[in-house]
Parts: C-alpha cells; structure tokens; sequence
C-alpha cells in the first residue's frame, strides 16, 4: 500500500504509477458543533476537518461526495445554509461537492468523502522521521481549547476573546503550506494536529519509531493572556487542545531555510519548536527541567454518554 492503515488517508495504486487518495471523516452535531456555531459554519467545519489531513499529505483534494443526516425538525432555510456551507468550505480550498445522499436521523450528521490524486512516493507520511531532523507546526497552539471554554462557559466578551472564539467558529486547514513543502522534498513526517499537539507528536514519534525534545512550545499569546486570567494552564491548553487543524512536521536539518521559504511563500509560518531524537520518549524541555509530554489529547468516544 501506498499509504499504510492509521494515517491520515489512505490511497490505492492507479495506472501510470499515479495514486487515487481518499479521506472520510464526519461531523455530528451534539459532538462536534459547540454553543454558537452556526450551520453554515458548522458545515464549513466538516470540510476543513477533511481538507486538514489531505494538507498533512502534501495532496491536493479534488472532489467531495457528501452523506447528511438531518433531523425531521430542521426548516428548509437550514438545510440551505448548511449547503451552502460547504459549498464555500469546498471552493475555499480548491476542490468540488459533485453530490450525495440526504436521510433522517436524530443528529445532525455530516459526513464527508474526500478524493484527491498524487504521484506514488509523493504523499507525506507519519513515519519517515529521523533522529537529527526538525520539528516544527504551521502556527500557534491553544486558541481553540480557550475558545471552546468561552463559548461553553458563556464567559464576559473581551478583545482577546474573538481571536479564541473564531478559532473554535472558522477553523482554517493548512493546505497551501501542506502543498509547497511537498513540492520542496524537505518533509520527512507529517500529521494533522486535530486531535492534539502531543497526541500528534506521539502519532509521529510511534510511526517512526522516535523520540523528540521540544525546545520551545508554540503557545499563541492571546491563550497565555487568557490562562492568565483564568488561572488555567497555558502549556496544557496548548498541548492537551484538539481541533487546532495546524500541522506538525519533521523537517531535514539541512533543509530549514528552504522549507521556511516555501512557507512563506504561501502566506503562512512555519515554526521550530524542537528536534528529533533516538529515542521514543516525547519530552519537553523547560528552564529547570524536563518533562514527559503524556501521549493524550481529544479520543473519540472517551466522553460519549451511552
């Protein structure tokens, strides 16, 4: 197989040495659209959650084929809404909704396949990392788990809180950055960081059989100013969040100023938070110390009532 089983996608050989690659991933409302979250939005949501692990894949997504599952008591004004939702999600990030199925069904659900074609030994994988080469994400970590807690919690409005808050509401999936660092070859592992930077770093760290040090953790400064004022833990927002659709890579050692550029390039960042090492441990080096990164983050299932 191209793609081995618990990666991001999974793909199937086609002629001329091309590979046909598939994703499919759903979103169901009582789970996955939090207080505030409009259908447009939500339905938005569902196609960056698929375009995020095609990013982490160096691939570009083509066509999208959608299954809804709609409560009998949603008005005709939302079903448009959510249409056009993902109309937009789709157009956004270059790629096509050719059609569908629509049922009854007690919750929202929005479930998406996602198609896209690549060369065979193109796509990036989790597991080609080695000790010596760079880690790095495409942005800061924290705002969606600090987001999530405002709108849940219902908390005062502040300025910091619209950036935290539109993380949560108008996530946005790294594909041009996923693009041109495939096109650089610079990419030795990569993964989409929805369910968590430390879960991710461990996704790679067991893939490719490897430790990492973290020398510098990507917290955004708008989560440090909300921990603060919380009293909350920044580094654990930033760790333990999920939902953040950054990121997280493995970089040539030789490649660092080449792989930046094609970043920005693109519009985006590209940050260095730490190194690949020998051993299977995921560590986080501090001022004083250093700590072991819990391999934990958002599991799907763990909190489902039953």
């Amino acid at each position: 197989m191209s793609v081995p089983f618990g990666d991001d996608v999974t793909a199937y050989d086609i002629d001329n040495g091309g590979v046909a690659v598939l994703k499919t991933d759903m979103l169901v409302g009582k789970t996955d659209v939090p207080r505030g979250m409009s259908l447009w939005q939500a339905a938005r949501k569902a196609v960056v959650m698929n375009m995020s692990d095609f990013a982490a894949k160096g691939v570009q997504p083509e066509a999208i084929l959608v299954s809804l599952g709609l409560p009998k008591s949603m008005t005709k004004k939302q079903i448009i809404d959510i249409g056009e939702g993902l109309d937009a999600g789709a157009r956004e990030y270059g790629a096509y909704v050719l059609g569908g199925d629509t049922g009854e069904a007690s919750d929202l659900i929005i479930s998406l396949s996602v198609f896209g074609l690549a060369r065979k030994g193109e796509i990036v994988l989790r597991s080609g990392a080695k000790p010596r080469d760079l880690v790095a994400v495409t942005g800061f970590f924290g705002k969606s788990s600090a987001g999530l807690k405002i709108l849940m919690e219902r908390l005062p409005s502040k300025e910091i809180h619209s950036v935290l808050v539109d993380s949560v509401l108008m996530p946005h999936a790294r594909l041009k950055e996923g693009l041109a660092l495939r096109q650089k070859g610079v990419v030795t592992a990569s993964v989409d960081s929805s369910d968590g930077l430390a879960w991710s770093l461990h996704e790679i760290s067991r893939a490719s059989k490897v430790g990492m040090l973290l020398e510098k953790l990507p917290v955004a400064a708008e989560v440090e100013e909300f921990a603060k004022s919380r009293g909350l833990d920044a580094t654990e927002l930033a760790l333990y969040g999920g939902e953040e659709y950054e990121l997280v890579l493995t970089i040539r050692p030789d490649c660092w100023e080449t792989a930046t550029a094609a970043v920005e390039e693109v519009g985006g960042e590209l940050l260095k938070i730490g190194k690949v090492t020998a051993g299977r441990q995921v560590v986080l080096k501090t001022d004083r110390k250093r700590l072991a990164v819990e391999p934990r983050g958002y599991e799907h299932f763990v909190h489902a009532s039953v």
